[in-house]
């Protein structure tokens, strides 16, 4: 039988050593300590969640963070690891210290704490003329008399006007992006949903049911869902959310007329691999055909609330008499960010949204402001940093009409638009909230809404991992096909 005797220099009678009768050889053998334990635990875990978070990244068809990841998992455990494999003198405390800094700095992130309170938005006081929005005087044909009425209107927008009328034009086989295919596919979409405007309102059932307002709000929530729709809300239809004056097709300078009590929204998902795509056509293919999934659950829903015997209309691209965003907002399905688009809470700004008004008497929910939503986007800027036209603004919100908020540059941003041929995107496919609704992601989600000093750091953490300014991703095989132009 072998026999066991302590070993020299060891760390408080901690290491044996056993001797061979016969052999001439020792085996180091050692006791593992607590601290061992934890170390190789939580090097374990480091390595697990970076491979994790490459694994996801590589699914998401995002290479630039699954490589960081890969090369992440193999650093940064390597220190915890090695101090719990190792043996020298001290080892014990640096171990404990390493421990302790490690988890402690990873509770101090994840505490539900605020850092500073953030100022509500506010109300618009002035409602807003349809006629003013840059896709309307973006219908203006040129030598027309409605075009000279409006620029004698407004004079002040004429030279920023002219700038995007000499660029060849969105989806214009001149653009920076042009391809065939896709415009071809996306004015097949647009094409579909000009059929739908004249449908949006009709006549209204003479046989009016009574259902109870909360059971009907829910039945209404459901079957947006089961049309498709990502999120649902409900909301008192105020003054400020409508037009005062329309701007598009044969409705221009009509005035809005609206009586009805209540509004829908809904928001459609946006996908994500074709909205990263942007700049390139992937991205304008994709609101296209978020444009017509949203008008179809709109109309259908509105026509649905009309047969039950009370008014409805659907507002759609092109025919609204409201503010889209400005009702989402207030039906509770999130805020304006930044770029001055809808952040919902899991989808961010990668939604599309049209509305419902009805005499349909429903249960709307309250608003509850999402600060965090805002002092995200206070500390981030990612989209004022991608944006190749620099329309959205640095800084702090401002407050105009009213209302706390970051305007963009219409003019600028949309005359890039008529460069490229697309809607560019670059904004909404860069942003943190954008990021695809896996388990990984609404975490992180998770913790940016409730952890102040998380909130602080993951803007950080997302450039870290997807870098500052991450170029547009490739279009998808399917995508890879070219066309001559014909004889």
């Amino acid at each position: 039988m072998p026999g066991v005797v302590p070993g020299r220099g060891d760390r408080s009678g901690s290491r044996l050593v056993a001797a061979g009768v016969g052999s001439g050889c020792q085996l180091v053998i050692s006791e593992v300590h607590a601290v061992d334990v934890l170390l190789l635990t939580t090097g374990a875990l480091v390595f697990a969640g970076l491979l994790a978070v490459g694994i996801s990244s590589l699914i998401e068809g995002e290479k630039v963070p699954f490589h960081r990841s890969l090369i992440a998992a193999v650093i940064f455990p390597l220190p915890i690891l090695l101090l719990g494999l190792l043996d020298f003198p001290g080892q014990r405390i640096a171990g404990w210290v390493l421990f302790g800094l490690f988890w402690g700095s990873l509770l101090v992130l994840v505490l539900p704490v605020r850092i500073a309170p953030t100022p509500a938005d506010g109300e618009p006081k002035n409602r807003f003329d349809e006629r003013d929005t840059i896709f309307s005087r973006a219908d203006l044909q040129s030598g027309t008399k409605r075009l000279q009425e409006y620029y004698k209107r407004r004079p002040q927008n004429l030279e920023a006007d002219e700038r995007f009328r000499a660029e060849p034009g969105l989806l214009s086989p001149e653009s920076r992006e042009a391809d065939r295919l896709a415009f071809a596919v996306v004015e097949a979409g647009f094409f579909t949903e000009e059929h739908l405007r004249f449908i949006t309102d009709g006549a209204v059932s003479t046989e009016r049911l009574d259902p109870e307002p909360q059971e009907i709000t829910e039945y209404i929530r459901e079957l947006g869902r089961y049309l498709g729709a990502h999120s649902v809300g409900f909301t008192e239809l105020r003054p400020e959310h409508l037009y005062t004056i329309r701007g598009r097709r044969e409705w221009y300078g009509k005035t809005v007329k609206n009586d009805h009590r209540y509004a829908i929204a809904f928001t459609v998902e946006m996908d994500y691999r074709m909205t990263r795509q942007g700049p390139r056509p992937g991205t304008v293919m994709e609101t296209a055909k978020r444009y017509l999934q949203a008008a179809e659950i709109a109309v259908q829903i509105a026509d649905f609330i009309r047969r039950l015997g009370y008014s409805a209309r659907a507002h759609i691209s092109s025919h609204y008499e409201v503010i889209c965003p400005l009702v989402a907002r207030d039906a509770g399905l999130g805020e304006i960010g930044r770029m001055g688009l809808l952040m919902t809470p899991r989808l961010g700004p990668r939604v599309r949204i049209s509305v419902v008004t009805t005499e349909l008497p429903l249960v709307p929910q309250p608003r509850k402001f999402d600060s965090s939503v805002i002092e995200l986007c206070e500390i981030c800027e990612k989209c004022a940093a991608v944006c190749p036209s620099q329309s959205i603004p640095r800084g702090s919100r401002t407050e105009e009409n009213g209302v706390l908020r970051w305007k963009i540059n219409p003019e600028s941003c949309y005359t890039y638009w008529c460069k490229v041929g697309t809607d560019c995107s670059r904004c909404m496919g860069v942003c943190p909230y954008s990021h695809p609704d896996t388990p990984l992601h609404a975490l992180v989600r998770y913790l940016v809404g409730h952890a102040g000093i998380f909130r602080r750091v993951a803007p950080f953490l997302d450039d870290l991992l997807y870098g500052r300014k991450p170029g547009p991703l490739e279009p998808l095989d399917w995508q890879k096909v070219s066309v001559g132009t014909g004889v």
